[in-house]
């Protein structure tokens, strides 16, 4: 069985936006509606695919906005250790009901500290999927891409998707560098679709320096 776990997300100077721009009983609304496709046969793991092909079999990953967990049910089904953090708790409820096996978080990811946890263990990889960074509280960014590089080891690498008129390209690639990760690839789609300038989603792989991070 999987576990959750609560950090502190009520004291956070500026909530994540996914709060103040979302309309009363939206987390539920978006829980069913995942629950309505997996019910109904929609390919649901793409993002895991990606992820899973470029892991090492059994590897440590960390799934940052996990949501209702789609994303990091499919990667612990193929083998890999999965801790899935969100700083919604209607949403990491809903993911340790639908999906036992990973290891459910509830933090504020521009607050990162899994040490406090009880997840002292860097990860091999990380994904951020579904305007993840859309999200999280406005300026901070750059901020939450060095709170997860600061759980990573060196060389690990980043799998980030998001629709490209909810997040500057330009601005994102200025962040990563700012949080200590180079660009290595980025494509149009999950499926690798070849990028474009004018793309309206944009998947980039990002990697950490073999030295790692001072964050």
């Amino acid at each position: 069985m999987g576990q959750i776990v609560r950090g502190s997300v009520s004291g956070m100077a500026t909530p994540p936006r996914w709060f103040p721009e979302t309309d009363e009983g939206h987390s539920q609304w978006y829980i069913e509606r995942f629950r309505t496709m997996a019910a109904e046969g929609a390919d649901l793991g793409g993002e895991a695919r990606l992820v899973d092909a470029m892991a090492a079999p059994h590897s440590r990953i960390l799934d940052a906005g996990c949501g209702p967990g789609r994303t990091a049910s499919v990667l612990h089904a193929r083998g890999h250790e999965v801790v899935g953090v969100d700083a919604d708790p209607e949403l990491i409820a809903a993911a340790i009901e639908d999906h036992p096996g990973p290891t459910w978080l509830v933090a504020d990811l521009a607050e990162l500290d899994l040490d406090a946890l009880g997840q002292s263990e860097p990860f091999d990889a990380a994904v951020i999927a579904g305007n993840v960074l859309a999200f999280v509280a406005a300026d901070t960014e750059q901020q939450v891409l060095a709170r997860i590089a600061a759980h990573l080891k060196p060389d690990a690498f980043v799998l980030v998707g998001f629709h490209t008129d909810r997040y500057d390209r330009a601005a994102f690639d200025q962040h990563l560098t700012g949080a200590g990760f180079t660009l290595e690839h980025r494509f149009a789609t999950w499926d690798l679709r070849p990028w474009r300038d004018d793309a309206d989603f944009a998947v980039s792989v990002l990697r950490l320096p073999t030295g790692g991070t001072d964050e």
